[in-house]
């Protein structure tokens, strides 16, 4: 049991995410996990997002990187989680059979582009 759940975060959290068309989504920052007696433990969804990348952090900064989560996300209370099902390879990232530009993965980042990105002169 604690060389599967090794080898999933070392092979799998911090990856880099590829859309089906190529393009960078993101990195996996949690794995969401089931358990049900009498089965083992099954992996349901990648999750990305600032909420769940500081919960990772140590306790001294959880609350600043917490503050700064919710302060440039619209959706800083809801992760992102992709279902497996979704997964199409792993390998040196994970390639997603899904639109990047189209999810919500990126609500932070457009957000970013045009109120902040977007205001300044000659960008």
């Amino acid at each position: 049991m604690a060389d599967v759940n090794i080898a999933l975060i070392r092979d799998v959290l911090d990856l880099l995410l590829i859309d089906r068309d190529g393009e960078p989504m993101g990195r996996v920052d949690g794995i969401v996990m089931t358990w049900q007696p009498d089965a083992p433990p099954r992996v349901t969804h990648l999750e990305m997002g600032g909420v769940t990348l500081a919960q990772r952090l140590p306790r001294p900064l959880r609350p600043a990187m917490l503050w700064l989560a919710r302060a440039l996300s619209t959706r800083a209370r809801d992760p992102y989680r992709i279902p497996v099902e979704r997964i199409v390879h792993v390998g040196r990232h994970i390639q997603i059979d899904l639109d990047a530009s189209r999810s919500p993965a990126r609500a932070s980042e457009h957000w970013v582009r045009d109120h902040i990105i977007g205001r300044i002169p000659g960008s």
